[in-house]
């Protein structure tokens, strides 16, 4: 159902974006707990979150630091995995690329999984104007953002308290599987992924996460070349 003011796609987006909190706490205080315990102050764990807010680039990265390995290879890795914002921000220039330099700056800071996800849909689904827009997407920013850095703060403050038995880990998988199920609409989606975890599982035993770099890339490929044969025969078929 269309919202019809920017007030009540505001408020649209913080109810849609309420579910995605269950998962978000627990996954931000593994990262304040996995980060004290990599050597981090709980200043340093909350610029790490405030900075880079990704979740699993932020884990990824952490890992690799602890490794000691080459901080291009830190890099590197990051950004492979973070590789999925830039398709992200492709997917909503259509609908929030009118909006003012600033504004879009800002979308792009808080452009995560969750935000993404819901504003894609939401935005293909009904009739919005551009105000309405940034507003649904404000709206699912504020549950979702603001938590991530008040649960990393609590991690890091609890630090190795929680007992080594409480499967906070838990909440890694499920964020992903939550968000990318739905999205899995056309072939190239589903090659994409399938590429992505083949590779990923194969590949796992090199090291530095370089066979994370490597399905990434294999796997935007192979869902960009499925996506051309997909138009070449709709074209054939007309």
């Amino acid at each position: 159902m269309a919202t019809s003011s920017p007030r009540g796609a505001f408020m649209q987006g913080v109810r849609d974006a309420l579910p995605f909190t269950l998962v978000v706490s627990p996954f931000a205080l593994l990262f304040g707990v996995v980060a004290t315990e990599a050597g981090l102050n709980v200043l340093e764990a909350l610029s790490f979150s405030v900075v880079v807010i990704a979740g699993a680039s932020q884990f990824a990265a952490l890992q690799l630091l602890t490794e000691n390995a080459p901080t291009a290879i830190v890099l590197a890795s990051a950004l492979a995995v973070n590789l999925r914002m830039a398709m992200y921000s492709a997917s909503l220039t259509p609908h929030l690329g009118e909006a003012p330099l600033w504004q879009r700056a800002l979308v792009a800071y808080f452009l995560v999984d969750q935000t993404y996800a819901l504003g894609a849909v939401k935005y293909e689904r009904d009739r919005m104007s551009l105000s309405e827009k940034l507003a649904y997407f404000w709206g699912t920013v504020a549950p979702i953002c603001p938590l991530w850095y008040i649960m990393t703060v609590v991690g890091a403050l609890v630090g190795t308290a929680i007992p080594a038995g409480v499967p906070l880990d838990f909440a890694v998988p499920i964020t992903f599987l939550a968000l990318i199920a739905p999205m899995l609409r056309t072939l190239a989606h589903v090659v994409a992924a399938g590429v992505s975890v083949a590779l990923a599982l194969g590949l796992a035993f090199l090291p530095y996460n370089l066979g994370l770099i490597l399905a990434a890339l294999a796997a935007m490929t192979a869902g960009a070349q499925t996506e051309v044969w997909v138009e070449r025969q709709k074209a054939r078929a007309q």
